[in-house]
């Protein structure tokens, strides 16, 4: 089995390169970014690949010369939602023979969103990571309709690794969409600037996603470094990007608003905090830690109070026994041929009944169709123009 992965973004080029890593033996993979507004820049490749060799940057034309030539048997598309629906409905569109498309999100994906279910309808198979995802994810499927079917994987880097024993580390992990305010963003770094006051004995470290001028998958409008030179720098923190992988193996402590990279912490036993302090709602992208047993506070965090988690929450969110991953066995039927092509809820006429329903029904709103329409035009126009 022949497979190619397109990624458009950081961080679903590191899931894409992990997820490969998990494929059958005998498997042939090759990956590539398509180049988009949001393509990281070449250190943010390498921190995703590893130790992959850095993939070529393709524009969309050279990303369907490249699927023509080497025709594999599936493209997995680790792309943003619009650009998912982009790729599989018009530039890969009639290829042939037609390659399996997969696709997933790279992270924490409670709660289920119809919007992420319509921009994937395309697609013969969607992976999550956790019973709770795919059980989520399924009822938005039983009721819209369209889509292929729904696979189950352990995030591809939990990876148990060593446990937390003497690490002089504490790690925050940024995310760029929350906490939206220059208020909260500034009360986590004098949290965090307190703890290394209270802590001479600790490296306190600001894990960046991105440093200023590189992009990333959602757009930072209030980078954690520029806030803290514009607060006077009235600490001891440092500013680190690179492999999540890296800080967590110097760890002895993690925290994070609702970053996946706490996933990452739990697997490596690193004591971790998951802030509560701006709320825990689906905004927050924090309900799933609700019985997790890591949700605290900032004075929490000042005093270097980070937890392990529930056994039980791990069991159900996202650690599950490895025995009930199913999306290698789904894919591999898919590939050999015992398919019907997935249905897509936004593209091309003879699904135009399933959108009237749809709409009809009140299952899908009608300002998110539209929006979906909009975000596909943007999508789609930029990827002409630079082919």
């Amino acid at each position: 089995m022949r497979v190619l992965a397109v990624a458009d973004s950081d961080s679903y080029l590191k899931w894409a390169a992990c997820l490969l890593g998990d494929l059958p033996a005998g498997c042939e993979s090759d990956l590539v970014v398509v180049r988009t507004p949001i393509a990281p820049s070449p250190q943010q490749i390498a921190a995703a690949v590893g130790g992959r060799p850095a993939p070529p940057v393709l524009s969309a034309r050279a990303l369907r010369r490249a699927a023509e030539r080497d025709r594999p048997d599936v493209i997995l598309v680790a792309c943003t939602g619009p650009v998912v629906d982009v790729l599989v409905a018009e530039v890969l569109d009639g290829l042939r023979p037609r390659p399996v498309f997969v696709t997933g999100l790279p992270g924490i994906s409670v709660p289920a969103t119809e919007k992420a279910w319509l921009f994937r309808s395309g697609c013969d198979l969607f992976v999550l990571h956790s019973r709770r995802e795919v059980a989520e994810f399924g009822e938005i499927a039983a009721r819209l309709g369209g889509g292929g079917a729904i696979g189950l994987a352990r995030l591809p880097f939990l990876r148990p690794g060593r446990t937390a024993s003497g690490g002089n580390r504490v790690v925050f992990a940024t995310q760029a969409k929350v906490p939206v305010g220059r208020e909260e963003r500034e009360r986590v770094l004098l949290a965090l600037g307190r703890l290394a006051e209270l802590r001479p004995d600790l490296d306190v470290v600001v894990k960046v996603r991105a440093f200023e001028g590189e992009r990333q998958t959602h757009r930072e409008r209030l980078p954690y470094q520029r806030l803290w030179r514009e607060l006077g720098e009235p600490g001891r923190l440092a500013f680190a990007a690179g492999p999540m992988q890296e800080h967590l193996e110097r760890a002895a402590g993690f925290v994070t608003v609702s970053s996946t990279a706490a996933l990452e912490a739990i697997a490596q036993g690193v004591p971790s905090l998951v802030l509560a302090d701006f709320g825990v709602s689906a905004e927050m992208i924090n309900l799933v830690f609700e019985g997790s047993g890591l949700l605290g506070t900032l004075d929490d965090l000042a005093e270097g109070d980070f937890r392990t988690a529930d056994p039980r929450w791990c069991a159900a969110n996202y650690f599950h026994p490895a025995e009930l991953d199913d999306w290698t066995g789904l894919l591999a039927g898919l590939a050999a041929g015992r398919r019907t092509p997935a249905r897509s809820l936004l593209d091309g006429p003879e699904h135009a009944a399933a959108r009237r329903r749809a709409r009809l029904r009140l299952e899908v709103p009608p300002t998110m169709l539209r929006y979906g329409y909009r975000a596909k035009r943007r999508v789609r126009r930029y990827l002409r123009a630079i082919t």
